[in-house]
């Protein structure tokens, strides 16, 4: 496996590579856990090569103590790809991914006018620009994303097709721990308090597809966020339940035969996200 830290490095190492018709690409921002080894070995039994990036990028934050507290933990995370079969890691610079201030603004045909979208502001633009660069740099035939990030998975999915990459997205079901949370880089932030009440999210949500043979959508998600928030550890910011393919809050069951919920809940300061099929 090389380990890439420069584009002129990456360079060099994928012009080795034999097959470059069948390439598999995972990007991750670091601090690897059993989801993004997961998303490897979908791409590594799929593809000839696989290749990996770890780049926190910087455009996608719109709250600088996030950025500055998101754990980083490359040497870590390279032993656990050199296990799994990766052929290249590539951990760039900034001005490797940036060498101009990225200034373009992308529409997303809607898609972030829920769920994270208005939430955090410019996040998705930052996850376009970042992702549109490391596809023209990559070149990959498929690329491999986990569904923890339903919404990102959607957006970036409309952004391969609208300008035309010839490449597959890939999405990966959500790894979750053994009391069902969500496995998330976030997660290595909570307390110990916090981490016992975490599991208590996805418990929860799941309980939506029973209240639905009694409730409304919008009474269900008042139900869940009340018994959310009855948790000292946690505090509800957002439940919505939409439609999957457009990404728009339904008001009645029947609007949709793609039915799922998403949620975003603080256990402070950490904001854990998840989301279910109902």
């Amino acid at each position: 496996m090389i380990i890439a830290k420069t584009l002129a490095e990456f360079t060099e190492a994928y012009g080795k590579l034999e097959h470059k018709s069948d390439v598999g690409f995972v990007p991750t921002m670091g601090a690897l856990h059993e989801g993004h080894i997961s998303l490897v070995e979908r791409s590594v039994g799929k593809c000839s090569h696989t290749i990996v990036s770890i780049f926190v990028n910087p455009t996608q934050f719109n709250n600088k103590q996030d950025l500055a507290t998101y754990p980083r933990t490359l040497e870590a995370d390279c032993e656990l790809l050199e296990k799994s079969g990766v052929d290249i890691v590539f951990a760039p610079r900034v001005i490797d991914i940036y060498p101009e201030e990225d200034t373009r603004v992308f529409d997303m045909g809607g898609l972030d006018n829920y769920g994270e979208g208005p939430r955090r502001p410019g996040h998705f633009n930052g996850v376009v620009q970042v992702v549109t660069r490391l596809f023209d740099i990559v070149k990959p035939a498929f690329a491999f994303f986990g569904e923890k990030d339903f919404q990102q998975v959607a957006i970036i999915k409309y952004f391969v097709q609208k300008l035309g990459y010839p490449l597959q997205i890939v999405p990966c079901d959500i790894i979750r721990e053994d009391d069902g949370l969500a496995k998330s880089s976030r997660n290595t932030l909570l307390t110990a308090a916090q981490r016992e009440a975490a599991p208590h999210i996805y418990r929860t949500i799941c309980k939506a597809k029973e209240l639905r043979k009694s409730m409304t959508p919008q009474e269900t998600i008042a139900e869940l966020t009340k018994q959310i928030d009855a948790n000292s550890e946690l505090e509800t910011e957002y439940i919505e339940i939409i439609d999957a393919d457009s990404l728009t809050p339904i008001k009645n069951w029947s609007d949709s035969e793609n039915v799922r919920l998403w949620c975003a809940v603080y256990a402070r300061p950490v904001r854990l996200i998840d989301n279910i099929g109902l």
